[in-house]
């Protein structure tokens, strides 16, 4: 049944051989990898307004087109840095990988790890973003927005676990529909300031504190959430058919522009419409001003899309993150698992693991995207910085073909990303971003811990070849004694007890019980059988398993021999229905997790399928039951 459900809901399993097939070109590239870049838009001038204009009234406008210049430009300077990154790290990693190669393990998975913690916070903030849109538009739906944004981040996962290809299509069109419907809206709303058919504004408060610096910078560390995604290309260049660079090239520079028209537009916009974020969400709020003089469907069509795009932003997160955790996780700084393709060829893993901390930051921060937006753009700024600086390096170091320009642009991406780190990090340290200070060198230990393990795992399991030539597998060969624990004497236990006989003639049936009357029933049972194999009843007065079995083993009456290898076969019967597996104590599973840690013994399950409840009840025994 789960089976059947999971094919349904993912779909059938890929070979290996079809990976190719999966791959995406230009045009469902830009949409896949773009939407949180594009998506932006929706917040970031929002959240510029949102500091400002509570403080200096008005005026919060005309800066806002200052600061969206700057942000920009900044833009620019990274679309140019991380080309660069692209032609010379084409296996994707990002940041990662380019600051590990330039600057040292400590840089680089200190990228990693911040640039993880981007990717989680582009979820959440995404989705609770998205789900802001629809209650701004349909108020009843405010007290719901947790469970929304919840449902959001399931089938985001759900739509990513199907493939690359299918995500790709899935998600692609919604922000292709984004950007005609944006478009539309900034090109009808710049005819009505030419015509000058712009509808009055509501009264704004004036001034009545002055601009001061510290505000101007909070206002940009605030802006700076639409740099957001640009990264996510040059982390996922392999999922590029080829030629994947050259695709990879032309997605960023596509998804550049994009931003520049929608953000740059939007932002100039907004002088004219003045809208209050205290209202709601601006750019629902600017595309009512501009559509409401008969073409209402437009703003419906604004409304969806851009709820629709905000949601879908969460996936360039799930392009993205998946793909680096991978990366990392094949050097052995995070756990193996998230290095493996599932049934689809996605990284399953990463995808699931990205969900479930999304969803949890949602529950803890109640979807409101002003608390979660404090604990935005720290990492991925941090990333910024550590890539470019390490592009500059490797410039320094190799030089060729006209490194002195590169060097000069990745040296002042790094320089302008450093300064807007701090600026970040300060501006927003009281509004959640001291979190991401805490939480990102937290994750460095526990990647470095990580790769401490594999490490020493690798060196205790290596042998080299000189001693694979001189290993005498004859000569190692142990005396194997078995042991079947039995807790009463039932077809599992006789089992167990037929398939002991298989691997070995000293064979023992051991049985814990808490009382003699208990001991006393499973004897008699036991005798019934007429067996060779000898039955040792322990009695555990504090209802200890394992250790009465241990003792037995150490004590003389067992005369346990050094060398001697001793397999433990444990009868376990498996239910048909999920929910009765609750209705059994596990025994199993403990006396695994404390035999496991003895050497010299090898446990073994022998497994016994039970029927179904109702099937069993209404057929009659036949003497295919007997054993």
């Amino acid at each position: 049944m789960k089976n059947k459900v999971k094919r349904v809901l993912i779909g059938r399993p890929l070979k290996n051989e079809a990976i190719g097939e999966e791959k995406f070109g230009v045009l469902w590239g830009l949409p896949l990898l773009s939407s949180d870049a594009i998506s932006s838009v929706a917040y970031a001038g929002q959240e510029i307004l949102g500091v400002l204009l509570p403080v200096v009234g008005a005026i919060a406008f005309n800066t806002l087109t200052y600061l969206s210049a700057a942000i920009v430009g900044l833009l620019i300077l990274l679309t140019l840095s991380y080309r660069q990154t692209i032609d010379n790290y084409p296996n994707g990693g990002g940041a990662y990988i380019v600051a590990k190669d330039n600057l040292g393990v400590l840089a680089g998975v200190t990228a990693g790890a911040a640039l993880s913690v981007d990717y989680i916070m582009t979820v959440a903030v995404s989705v609770s973003s998205g789900i802001q849109q629809i209650t701004t538009a349909y108020a009843p739906l405010y007290p719901y927005r947790v469970p929304l944004s919840i449902v959001l981040i399931l089938l985001l996962a759900l739509g990513n676990l199907r493939g690359i290809r299918e995500s790709s299509k899935f998600f692609g069109i919604p922000a292709y529909a984004f950007i005609f419907a944006l478009g539309s809206m900034i090109v009808t709303g710049f005819l009505h300031v030419i015509n000058r058919t712009v509808p009055p504004v509501s009264p704004l408060p004036q001034a009545m504190n002055p601009l001061t610096t510290f505000l101007v910078l909070k206002a940009f560390a605030s802006g700076c959430t639409a740099l957001t995604g640009v990264e996510a290309v040059s982390n996922a260049v392999p999922n590029f058919k080829t030629p994947a660079v050259k695709h990879a090239k032309t997605v960023l520079l596509l998804l550049s522009l994009v931003v520049f028209v929608l953000f740059g537009g939007t932002s100039i916009l907004t002088n004219y419409y003045e809208v209050n974020p205290a209202n709601g969400a601006v750019l629902v709020q600017v595309a009512n001003e501009i559509f409401r003089g008969g073409l209402h469907f437009m703003y419906y069509f604004v409304v969806i899309t851009l709820f629709i795009i905000l949601a879908l932003a969460a996936n360039t997160a799930y392009s993205g993150f998946p793909m680096l955790i991978s990366v990392i996780a094949r050097e052995g700084y995070a756990p193996r698992q998230l290095n493996m393709r599932g049934d689809r060829l996605s990284y399953s893993n990463g995808i699931l693991v990205l969900s479930a901390i999304a969803a949890f930051l949602v529950v803890v921060f109640s979807a409101d995207v002003t608390k979660l937006i404090g604990l935005y753009a720290v990492g991925v700024f941090i990333s910024f910085t550590l890539s470019q600086s390490g592009m500059f390096m490797r410039w320094l170091r190799n030089k060729g073909k006209n490194w002195a320009l590169k060097a000069f642009i990745n040296g002042l991406g790094a320089i302008v990303t450093a300064v807007a780190v701090v600026i970040i990090a300060i501006a927003k340290f009281t509004e959640g971003s001291w979190i991401v200070v805490f939480a990102v060198p937290i994750l460095i230990m526990v990647m470095l811990r990580v790769k401490k393990h594999y490490t020493a795992v690798s060196k205790q399991l290596k042998i080299t070849p000189e001693e694979l030539s001189i290993v005498n597998i004859e000569k190692d060969t142990y005396r194997n004694r078995v042991i079947v624990p039995i807790e009463s004497v039932n077809r599992a236990s006789i089992r167990a007890l037929r398939y002991a006989k298989t691997i070995s003639d000293n064979i023992i049936a051991f049985n814990v019980s808490i009382d003699e009357e208990n001991g006393k029933k499973v004897r008699e049972r036991y005798d019934l059988m007429q067996t060779d194999i000898p039955l040792y009843i322990k009695y555990s007065p504090y209802r200890k398993v394992v250790d009465p079995l241990l003792k037995f083993i150490e004590s003389t009456e067992y005369d346990y021999k050094k060398g001697d290898m001793i397999t433990v076969v444990v009868p376990q019967f498996s239910v048909r229905q999920w929910w009765s597996k609750i209705l059994h104590n596990h025994t199993r599973v403990y006396l695994q997790r404390e035999l496991i840690k003895h050497k010299h013994i090898v446990i073994a399950v022998m497994p016994l399928q039970l029927k179904d409840d109702d099937y069993v009840l209404k057929r009659k025994k036949t003497s295919d039951d007997i054993i």
